[in-house]
């Protein structure tokens, strides 16, 4: 028997239908990673399933039994939730916010709430900060508290509602890490995420949702290297593939530096190979491309299965090769040093150049 069955599952708010016919089998042990577009419905489902937003059709089942209003508070008790902004109790120490739940509402004396939730900052690496506040405490480590929190409850599953999207780069790693141990040591888990990497390493199955539902439902391998339906393919494509588009001379090169930083950083593309993207970036598009051409689009690709980069490069005009025709001759001297390949192609009124490292 599967731990959690969701059967024809709907949520509407007023006359906008967010979920629509979900079924689904979640067994125990599995770790499923939700993934999609925003606004697809992600955060809701979770949210659906132990009734905080409460279904407006359908059955949710836990353990063989469905969940309705009479029993949901019994459910919830099974079923731990971790939220993106922490939902930490800002008057309660880190110990205070991990014993109150266990001493209310699960009777543990003061003495085996404290012991248990001392052992569990001590899992999270956090053993230091048990009498600190949340206000003292990194994003990073206040995430860590609320998994901490949550695990103090004794849960049977974990929901968690994209945990990292409020952290910066620096501490996502540190959540994450918390998360794999959790899954290496059997807990279900229900995984809103749009952090790639432990979506197709740790996950046992994917959903990828789109349309109101769950669009594709799959392997790691199949959604990430061979997904079955079209929308599936383009969301993949694009998670890999870092675009952007330069207008004119004056463009906002921080920005799209800012954006290739989050690419490198989500694909763990180490620091030696980012800074060389940026510099092959910086040459051709601010000291090559557009001084010429004026504007121009950026297309990096990322192969894992190669574990190759390209750099496509494409600007309008007539037939003509930039690196042929740029003035800055020490720019194009270290784009040719760095790159393991060039080739320019012109069709259709475009050029474009492509660099492969």
């Amino acid at each position: 028997m599967s731990m959690i069955t969701i059967k024809n599952l709907e949520k509407r708010f007023g006359g906008n239908v967010i979920l629509k016919g979900i079924n689904a089998e979640i067994d125990k042990g599995e770790v499923i990673s939700i993934i999609g577009p925003s606004g697809t419905g992600k955060s809701t489902l979770l949210r659906a399933i132990n009734f905080l937003d409460a279904p407006t059709g359908g059955e949710v089942h836990f353990d063989g039994v469905q969940i309705t209003k009479k029993n949901v508070d019994s459910a919830r008790r099974r079923m731990g939730m971790v939220f993106q902004n922490f939902g930490l109790f800002s008057h309660h120490s880190v110990m205070g916010n991990l014993t109150a739940g266990p001493r209310k509402l699960l009777k543990k004396s003061v003495k085996e709430a404290e012991e248990t939730a001392a052992r569990l900052l001590k899992s999270v690496g956090l053993s230091e900060r048990a009498h600190y506040f949340p206000r003292q405490l990194s994003g990073g480590q206040k995430q860590r508290v609320a998994i901490a929190r949550c695990l103090a409850m004794s849960p049977e599953v974990i929901l968690f509602d994209e945990p990292t999207s409020a952290l910066d780069p620096a501490m996502v790693s540190e959540v994450m890490a918390v998360m794999r141990s959790l899954a290496k040591s059997g807990m279900t888990m229900l995984v809103v995420t749009h952090e790639m990497d432990f979506a197709r390493d740790v996950s046992n199955r994917v959903f990828y949702m789109d349309e109101g539902g769950i669009y594709e439902d799959g392997t790691p391998e199949q959604i990430f290297s061979n997904p079955q339906k079209s929308k599936t393919k383009t969301f993949i494509h694009n998670i890999r593939s870092f675009i952007y588009e330069v207008k004119n001379r004056e463009f906002d090169f921080m920005e799209m530096f800012g954006g290739m930083e989050n690419f490198c950083f989500r694909h763990a593309i180490d620091k030696k190979m980012s800074n060389t993207l940026h510099l092959l970036v910086e040459e051709l598009i601010v000291n090559i491309i557009t001084p010429q051409y004026g504007a121009c689009s950026l297309k990096l690709d990322y192969s894992e299965k190669l574990g190759s980069y390209a750099l496509a490069l494409s600007y309008p005009g007539e037939s003509s090769n930039a690196l042929e025709t740029a003035e800055d001759e020490l720019s194009v001297m270290m784009v040719k040093k760095s790159a393991k390949s060039l080739q320019h192609s012109y069709a259709d009124g475009k050029n474009v150049i492509i660099v492969t490292l």
